[in-house]
């Protein structure tokens, strides 16, 4: 048999433990953006169960400093989880009668108005009769639009939060078990500290993020709310605290929230006072809300839970497309748990949060140059 040949002398010795070759960063990206897609679409998939899960999560993580300072106090265990429990289900109760509130209301409302229904459509008739359209096709594309058939789109739209409702029974005992857990989950967090601190970290970021995102959207939704029930109050339309209340809730959702707010109180001053009122009350709302939900709010979120406007906004637009309507109302805290899991879990890619946020750039950063040495290894 012929030996193996002698390794010439200078020359590197072989080695039985040499290193795998590193992939390109290009084909790295690749494959991380394939998984993406991968994860984006089962999401998408199972949409109707991560959606009330995590809508579960953010409730436990907002209501559990309740749960810590009882626990501090040497509150037993079972009593805090009850005590927590509570709490939740009176939040979920009140922000859901509030809303299914408003719609029947809005039903009840519509009855009262069929005259003016009638006045508006033959106003439209008439205005689109001076532009050469035809007075009978106008009557037959208007005639099913009356007080009936709005309160009939109102009824299929309290249907849809009956059937989103519908899956209380799946929400209530996922609060149920998270909170059984949260009353542990702090002492089992700091006994992997030592061995995963990136990870605690991470998990605690999106925890205090949650509660700054939540309290800020609180205080500038009840400035909203009282702004918005002033000015009802003072144009003279319908059930004025009603709707400041649903104003309050749809500022949880960002930069979009007040357009679904001025919905109704817009509808009842056309029909409380005709197109004038209705374009009233649309300038009014669209000056107090955009100023304070769309140039203000986002910037002190932004603050508190270190995302720029821009990554909200496109967080906002993502997540109702993932998840639906729930998506957009869990649109900052969603990302604030992908931030924390694929950011801030992993020191190689903290750097992002500088990108990520409207934060300044730190000292050292923005004034030192890149030197030449690392240029010319690039």
């Amino acid at each position: 048999m012929r030996s193996a040949p002698e390794a010439r002398p200078g020359s590197p010795r072989p080695s039985a433990f040499a290193p795998a070759a590193v992939l390109p960063r290009g084909v790295l990206v690749l494959l991380g953006c394939a998984c993406l897609v991968i994860v984006v679409a089962g999401l998408r998939w199972v949409a109707d169960l991560v959606g009330p899960v995590f809508l579960g999560l953010m409730l436990v993580v907002t209501v559990s400093p309740l749960t810590e300072w009882l626990r501090r106090r040497r509150t037993p265990g079972w009593l805090a989880a009850v005590a927590t429990v509570l709490v939740i289900y009176l939040i979920l109760a009140a922000l859901g009668g509030a809303l299914v509130v408003s719609v029947a209301r809005l039903i009840d409302l519509m009855p009262q108005y069929q005259a003016q229904f009638a006045n508006l459509r033959e106003d439209v008739v008439s205005g689109l009769g001076t532009l050469g359209i035809s007075a009978e096709q106008v009557r037959s594309a208007v005639s099913g639009v009356d007080s009936g058939a709005v309160a009939h789109v109102l009824g299929s739209l309290a249907g849809g939060l009956a059937g989103l409702l519908s899956n209380t029974v799946f929400v209530v005992a996922v609060l149920l078990f998270m909170c059984l857990d949260a009353v542990g989950f702090p002492a089992r967090l700091n006994s992997i500290v030592g061995e995963r601190p990136q990870v605690v970290a991470a998990l605690g970021s999106f925890a205090r993020g949650t509660r700054r995102y939540l309290v800020v959207c609180t205080v500038f939704g009840l400035i909203v709310a009282t702004f918005d029930t002033l000015l009802l109050w003072a144009l003279g339309v319908p059930l004025p605290l009603l709707w400041g209340l649903l104003s309050f809730i749809t500022n949880y959702i960002p930069n979009i929230g007040f357009v679904i707010g001025v919905i109704p109180p817009a509808l009842l001053g056309l029909l409380q006072g005709g197109p004038e009122l209705m374009l009233t009350v649309i300038v009014l709302y669209c000056l107090v809300n955009f100023v304070i939900q769309s140039v203000i709010q986002p910037k002190v979120v932004g603050d508190a839970v270190g995302l720029s406007a821009t990554v909200s906004f496109l967080a906002l637009i993502f997540w109702a497309w993932v998840l639906g309507g729930l998506g957009a109302l869990l649109a900052i805290p969603l990302t604030l748990l992908a931030k924390g899991l694929l950011v801030d879990i992993d020191p190689g890619t903290r750097w992002m949060n500088v990108l990520l946020s409207d934060s300044p750039v730190p000292d050292g950063l923005s004034d030192s140059p890149v030197p030449d040495e690392a240029v010319e290894a690039q």
